[in-house]
């Protein structure tokens, strides 16, 4: 049985599971909600084999996948590390970002009585809000935190200006990215800032939104409602390209004696004691192999000869539909601060 072990994120105290697990998917964009009974029985079983650090959000199925997690805890609060989001809204059929000092505390009472605790052990900004100075909002989460109400603080999606400027109001504990073999844009300039400042870095969807685990026949066992049918790197000639990258990967994890899964998020895991990626899964047995990529061994060849065949922007097609990036703030700023604010 694989040990999964922990690691500290940031500099503040936080210790959380080597691996941690993604539930966006039990409740929101890769098909229908599942069975509520079958998910608390997946994070009953998580926890049980040493996967401990939960990533949440209020956003997902808005409101619900909190919930879910919130009936999932009773009796094992204190062997989990949560993680939830705010940030991100739905209203009206739309989708909208807020960083203003009152919603950041409406949000946070609001996923407390969601998920039923006293305290969330880290609170991320799930988008930078654009409109409001970062200052503003990390000044209400710095007092969330002199309250008890959170524990640590971390950014998602955020540039590397912005990350400077959120620190130096309130330790920045962890900033969760995309990063995975197909997206490897914050090597630049997110993660070298993170690791200047000491702050722990959560990669999601380190398995390529699950390319990885089986490449373009992966399509043929989600539902059409799945984000993933229209995204730009599941589509035509970006398919293909993609599944060329994806047997090459094949043929390296043949050679290491694992499975293409293994090998992507080995890499990942590979990338440094302050990296814990949240691989999501609504599958007992996802879950468990996930873990096996800990025990994976790459050499700096094994390393070098990946990254020959996955380069940076080697994926074929952005990360979201055009019509969809308006609501991905990526890499985002906010205005300067001033004390009006």
């Amino acid at each position: 049985m694989v040990i999964v072990g922990t690691k500290k994120l940031g500099k503040q105290g936080l210790e959380v599971s080597a691996e941690g697990l993604g539930c966006m998917g039990m409740s929101f964009l890769y098909g229908p909600p599942k069975a509520e009974q079958d998910m608390i029985d997946l994070i009953h079983h998580a926890v049980e084999i040493g996967v401990t650090f939960l990533d949440i959000s209020d956003i997902y199925e808005p409101e619900n996948n909190e919930i879910l997690v919130g009936k999932a805890l009773k009796g094992i609060r204190e062997k989990v590390q949560i993680a939830t989001k705010f940030g991100l809204t739905w209203a009206n059929e739309e989708y909208g970002v807020r960083g203003d000092p009152a919603y950041v505390r409406a949000a946070c009472e609001a996923s407390l009585k969601r998920l039923d605790i006293d305290c969330i052990d880290i609170y991320y900004q799930h988008r930078v809000d654009t409109t409001v100075p970062i200052e503003a909002t990390m000044g209400e989460l710095k007092k969330l935190v002199e309250e008890g109400k959170i524990k640590y603080v971390g950014l998602s999606e955020a540039s590397a200006s912005t990350i400077c400027r959120a620190h130096a109001v309130h330790p920045v504990s962890a900033v969760q990215i995309e990063w995975s073999l197909w997206t490897r844009d914050a090597e630049a300039l997110i993660i070298p800032t993170c690791r200047e400042l000491g702050i722990g870095i959560v990669p999601y969807s380190p398995l390529g939104r699950g390319f990885f685990s089986s490449g373009a026949k992966l399509l043929e066992s989600v539902s059409d409602k799945d984000f993933r049918k229209g995204s730009p790197r599941f589509q035509g000639e970006n398919l293909e390209s993609n599944e060329a990258l994806f047997q090459k990967l094949s043929e390296i994890s043949a050679k290491k004696g694992c499975s293409p899964s293994h090998v992507a998020l080995a890499w990942v895991q590979h990338q440094g004691n302050d990296v814990v990626p949240i691989p999501g899964t609504t599958k007992i047995k996802n879950l468990d192999d996930n873990i096996h990529s800990l025990s994976v061994n790459l050499t700096a060849e094994d390393m070098n000869e990946i990254e020959a065949v996955f380069p940076v922007n080697a994926a074929a097609g952005p990360r979201y539909r055009a019509e969809h990036v308006q609501f991905s703030w990526m890499n985002s700023d906010t205005p300067p601060y001033s004390a009006s604010h």
